[in-house]
């Protein structure tokens, strides 16, 4: 009976979603028998892109590193929905809470597929299912329209299957890890990743920090060897004053690109590379700040740099890499976002980005973005 009138209040909520385009959104949250209440969020989103230099445009028309096939081909618009989410929260009155959720964002530029961003079940400070790296934060993070952000943010910034607890200001997880990349190929999961996250604030400042480890293995069905990647950032936010803040973080790995986010050639660089039948680890760090300045009438500017590097020498004397590897990547995100009324944005980015080889060539673009993004 009750998950009968879950159904028809859920249903209820997708018609007046649908019947409120033509009006200002609203949030839109209900009460569903005695026991459980549940609420459905999203929003739908534009993004516009255009490039001056070769074609960097991927899903949601973020801005990739990689240099496109024809990079001297100057000029290139598109636009797409797939950022578009759509969400479900559920809370039952024994303090059972389950959030599912999803967006559109698939492979290539056309019009995506839905993919699975969080499903999970909260309770007594336990959490199950998929839902954001616990080696993650978004405390420094500043503000951007591209979905991929700045380069050397705190953590993966990505989804991952795991299990966490939580208490007061810490959390810790068994995770499945993020990418393990070995040079060859060879690599295989043997192990979750352990972390453990410190989140909290005092007054004006806002903190986080946190510390991962994880077994990245390399087997190819003759050699198997194994060795402990692990990574530790931080990451901060200081509001100056009620117009001005600024936030940034720092990361470091040794044998776990895959938590340097956007390093490599675009997202994530090889965690290791066999030397002979060892496995060796690649170290990497990376950094990210910016300023944010608020302007009243919800309007906001936002500056933000962002930079990996990969210490790739030993690697490529040893493996099939080569001078050509991607070893820094670096962006800059200028921004300006308006909330002309509640639950709408709309706003406008320059970005620059650069990516420099082992060899020390260097590919650089610039573009533009327009976004306009009408939650519930």
């Amino acid at each position: 009976m009750q998950s009968n009138k879950l159904r028809m209040a859920i249903r209820a909520t997708a018609a007046v979603a649908v019947l409120s385009v033509a009006g200002q959104a609203n949030a839109l949250s209900l009460n569903v028998g005695d026991d459980v209440e549940a609420s459905l969020y999203g929003y739908a989103r534009l993004n516009m892109s255009y490039d001056l230099d070769g074609d960097r445009a991927v899903s949601t028309r973020a801005g990739s590193f990689s240099p496109s096939a024809n990079e001297d081909a100057e000029g290139h618009f598109g636009a797409d929905v797939q950022q578009s989410r759509l969400g479900v929260k559920v809370k039952h009155s024994s303090g059972v809470a389950i959030t599912v959720e999803g967006d559109f964002r698939g492979s290539g530029n056309g019009a995506g597929s839905l993919r699975m961003r969080h499903a999970y079940g909260e309770y007594n400070g336990f959490l199950a299912g998929r839902t954001w790296s616990n080696y993650l934060s978004f405390v420094g993070n500043t503000p951007t329209l591209d979905f991929d952000s700045l380069a050397g943010t705190a953590g993966s910034q990505d989804r991952t299957e795991q299990i966490r607890y939580t208490t007061g200001a810490m959390s810790f997880s068994l995770e499945d890890p993020s990418s393990q990349a070995i040079v060859d190929g060879s690599g295989r999961t043997s192990s979750p990743a352990f972390t453990a996250r410190l989140e909290d604030s005092a007054g004006a400042v806002s903190y986080s920090g946190a510390v991962m480890a994880s077994q990245v293995t390399s087997d190819d069905g003759s050699t198997d060897d194994s060795a402990i990647g692990y990574g530790v950032f931080g990451a901060i936010k200081l509001k100056l004053n009620d117009m001005f803040s600024v936030q940034g973080a720092l990361n470091y790995t040794d044998g776990a690109s895959g938590y340097l986010w956007r390093s490599g050639s675009n997202y994530y660089g090889a965690s290791a590379y066999m030397d002979g039948n060892s496995i060796e680890t690649i170290e990497g760090y990376g950094g990210s700040v910016g300023v944010s300045m608020k302007l009243g009438g919800g309007r906001s500017i936002n500056l933000g740099y962002g930079m990996t590097t990969l210490d790739l020498d030993d690697a490529i004397a040893a493996s099939s890499l080569t001078n050509g590897a991607a070893e820094t990547n670096q962006n800059v995100l200028l921004n300006y976002m308006w909330t002309p009324v509640q639950n709408v944005m709309m706003g406008i980015e320059y970005g620059y980005l650069d990516q420099e080889t082992v060899a020390g060539d260097s590919s650089d673009a610039n573009r533009l973005m327009f976004a306009a993004q009408y939650s519930f």
